[in-house]
């Protein structure tokens, strides 16, 4: 008997070809995560305004989940295996290179990210830079190349495909934090670049995330733009849970839409997050404009999201009449049914 749309099953983890050096990364990454809990508990040292082991257990954590998500998307690419799996083998690599380099200055109590301080200093901010670019670049082939194979679902074919790209976007913005600020260059201390705008890095944050509550933080719309790569593909997973019980979300074709909106939104809020970063801009305190733009995308959103429930119901509705009207005939849900 042939399954309801809504009631496709996505690609058992079983039987996914999982990429092993990637999950090697993240169970090392699941151990580095506890170690740098332990330091933060025994350790009192602090650096740049926030405790010692903050930044190695950040690290660790997004580590553990890039590495995760990217093993399970590679594992569903039908196109260029062999390229993919170099891909994922090449991100490991360097993104052990990464947190050896980010442990070992918060072991020795030095910053990691924009030291160039000495010129060991530099050389290791070079490397870092240089895994950063490689990390970035084995993104960007994962994501073409999930474009380019038949992933199943149109709607999960959607998801995957977005949060990759955006994720992509995401990553690359890290670039902005990378160039030195007018500061450094009229008085230089060693540090070229910054993750805030407006201040100089180490003020007020947010606990344990760090960003800036008193200026702009680039860090923000990085970490939102990276976990594009998870939160889309669960947004795709969760109008397929709805599906089961919101008869107008079960068509495939209207999922196809409401992800769309669910990216459009993405995008938007992404790119307000970029600008109110540059603007040297705290998250928690938007001016007006930002907070009328939010209120716009996400009201327009919600009103694109209604409209789209709307008119699927009206047409569920419809085919349901047209059904009753022709006796013997099957009705709409069995026709696509049987056409899935």
């Amino acid at each position: 008997m042939s399954r309801r749309p809504s009631e496709a099953s996505w690609p058992d983890l079983r039987v996914v070809s999982w990429h092993r050096p990637l999950l090697w990364l993240a169970l090392g990454m699941a151990g580095l995560t506890v170690a740098a809990v332990v330091g933060l508990l025994v350790d009192p040292r602090s650096l740049t305004g926030a405790p010692l082991w903050a930044k190695p257990l950040k690290f660790a954590i997004s580590i553990l989940i890039y590495s995760l998500t990217l093993s399970w998307l590679l594992g569903l690419a039908r196109r260029g295996r062999r390229l993919a799996w170099w891909a994922g083998t090449i991100s490991a690599v360097f993104l052990v290179v990464e947190i050896v380099v980010i442990v070992g200055a918060a072991a020795a109590g030095v910053t990691s990210h924009f030291n160039v301080e000495t010129p060991f200093h530099a050389a290791l901010w070079s490397v870092m830079a240089v895994s950063i670019v490689l990390v970035w670049a084995m993104a960007l082939l994962v994501a073409v190349l999930l474009c380019r194979s038949d992933l199943g679902d149109t709607a999960r074919s959607l998801a995957i495909r977005a949060g990759t790209l955006i994720a992509v976007v995401g990553m690359g913005l890290a670039f902005l934090m990378t160039g030195p600020t007018p500061t450094q260059l009229d008085n230089f201390t060693g540090i070229a670049g910054a993750h805030t705008v407006g201040l100089a890095d180490g003020g007020p944050g947010l606990p344990l995330l760090g960003w800036s509550t008193v200026a702009g933080d680039l860090r923000i719309p990085h970490f939102v733009g990276m976990h594009a790569l998870q939160v889309i593909p669960l947004a795709a997973l969760l109008l397929e849970v709805l599906a089961r019980r919101i008869p107008a979300v079960a068509r495939p074709g209207i999922r196809v839409r409401l992800l769309r909106v669910v990216i459009g939104l993405y995008l938007g809020v992404l790119a307000l997050l970029t600008g109110q970063a540059l603007a040297g801009q705290s998250i928690v305190r938007p001016d007006p404009v930002v907070i009328v733009i939010a209120a716009l995308l996400i009201g327009g959103a919600g009103a694109a999201a209604a409209v789209i429930l709307r008119g699927a119901d009206r047409e569920r509705r419809a085919g349901r009449h047209a059904d009753r009207d022709r006796p013997g005939q099957p009705r709409m849900e069995d026709r696509s049914t049987s056409s899935a």
